[in-house]
């Protein structure tokens, strides 16, 4: 049996968990539809009672035959302290929702133990926690008083939380009428602003637009920096190397690896999780993009055409992104961006110098290249995303995050621009640049 204790309160001793998962496990059973060829209503009748017939006389359940068991979460612990900001990271089918939803009580686990101390937002799919027949005021004060806050606390925050959301206009409009991005806006804000002890954000906030992830990721710093608990899911790496101070990776419902970030994240790109030097989409249908283009290939490699994941950084670095077109005189461009280690956007780049860039292009497959010159990254972990938009007006084709990754390598012999020093040389990027030292006066020599 699970134990399953949520104890509200705020004090916590030091060194004290807000949050200890021990033994952490959840089952469900899945059922499998055999196919069948078309059947009458005669057919479909004399089966049931034939199966119900068969299970009343050996004393079982009718189609256990066709059930089998599936655990989408295995013994998982951890402990996360109050202030942490803690990123769930993991393949697809990790058990990262799983895992949230148990924390948010929405689902029951199977076996195991949860202690969690102080109030519990969640931001997990757009349409949880409001009542789609109220109006977006009367959902804030709902979502307040399901927290335990009283009517006096909501009020204080209710004008920030409208100004937040930028929903003015229609915080007396029922929410079902609300676009799926004005819902969100307002649950975040509901979440993060109605002080709660721990926050728990799924990645949700991909339906909003740039500018609004980028207030929300701020705010998420904010709450963060005030003491309070961020438990942020998300494969946008960059976004979790920013923002968490410590990372659980998740593999086949266990826990991989529990502790800094960047050794989970580079954990979970170098052991072929995430992402490596090379990434291929095999299946055309389910690759990145829409019926005009769809992402191929991305690869980096050396100057040979090599593929590679750790390049000397004085050596030039090619990042190739392979795509097909399926639709004549399509005009558009292709895009990488670089991030580091800890988050930072190192820079976008638009490839505007082909002879494609300013003339449609047919159907067929294509291969755009971007050449980093070497001496240029510092060294350490490489994220890239690569896109295809069209920039007049803008439209995005497809936009792939942590779409290969590769480290830079400094072999320390004095050939880079550290030079002699080998302490930690701090920058995202490390050129070598010109440099012109002269003597602006001579002294003299005093006797």
């Amino acid at each position: 049996m699970f134990r399953f204790l949520y104890c509200f309160f705020v004090a916590t001793s030091m060194g004290d968990p807000i949050i200890r998962v021990e033994n952490l496990s959840k089952r469900y059973t899945l059922t499998h539809q055999e196919p069948q060829r078309y059947a009458t209503l005669r057919d479909a009748l004399s089966h049931k009672f034939s199966a119900f017939a068969r299970s009343f006389q050996r004393g079982e359940k009718a189609d256990q035959s066709n059930t089998e068991e599936f655990w989408a979460l295995k013994e998982v612990s951890f402990e996360i302290q109050q202030g942490d900001r803690v990123g769930i990271i993991g393949r697809n089918g990790a058990g990262k929702s799983t895992l949230l939803k148990i924390l948010s009580r929405i689902t029951e686990p199977t076996s195991g133990e949860i202690r969690i101390k102080g109030r519990v937002a969640s931001l997990l799919e757009v349409g949880t926690g409001f009542h789609p027949e109220l109006t977006g005021r009367e959902n804030i004060f709902l979502n307040g008083a399901i927290l335990g806050m009283s009517k006096a606390e909501i009020k204080r925050k209710f004008d920030e939380i409208v100004a937040f959301a930028e929903i003015e206009k229609f915080i007396d409009t029922p929410v079902k009428r609300y676009s799926s991005g004005m819902y969100v806006r307002l649950a975040f804000a509901v979440a993060a602003h109605l002080e709660p002890e721990v926050l728990i954000i799924d990645e949700v906030l991909a339906v909003g637009d740039v500018q609004f992830q980028k207030k929300c990721l701020g705010k998420m710093e904010d709450v963060a920096e005030e003491g309070r608990t961020v438990i942020y899911v998300s494969h946008n790496m960059e976004t979790v190397l920013r923002l968490c101070n410590k990372a659980v990776l998740l593999n086949k419902g266990s826990v991989q690896f529990n502790g800094n970030t960047t050794q989970a994240v580079n954990l979970y790109l170098k052991t072929g999780q995430g992402t490596t030097a090379r990434r291929q989409w095999l299946d055309r249908d389910h690759a990145p993009g829409n019926d005009i283009v769809r992402l191929v290939e991305v690869k980096i490699h050396d100057e040979s055409g090599v593929i590679q994941e750790n390049l000397d950084i004085t050596q030039p670095i090619g990042i190739t992104m392979v795509y097909e077109i399926f639709k004549d005189n399509q005009k558009f461009t292709q895009s990488i961006n670089l991030f580091n280690s800890h988050g930072i956007h190192i820079l976008s780049s638009h490839d505007l110098d082909s002879a494609f860039d300013t003339k449609p292009r047919d159907r067929g497959i294509y291969a755009s290249t971007m050449w980093i010159p070497a001496n240029f990254l510092a060294e350490g972990l490489t994220i890239i995303s690569v896109a295809a938009l069209e920039q007049e007006p803008f439209k995005l084709h497809f936009h792939e995050l942590d779409a290969a990754a590769f480290n830079v390598i400094d072999s320390m012999d004095g050939a880079s621009a550290r030079g002699a020093f080998l302490g930690t040389f701090p920058g995202a990027v490390r050129p070598i640049l010109d440099w012109n030292t002269v003597q602006l006066v001579k002294s003299k020599v005093v006797t």
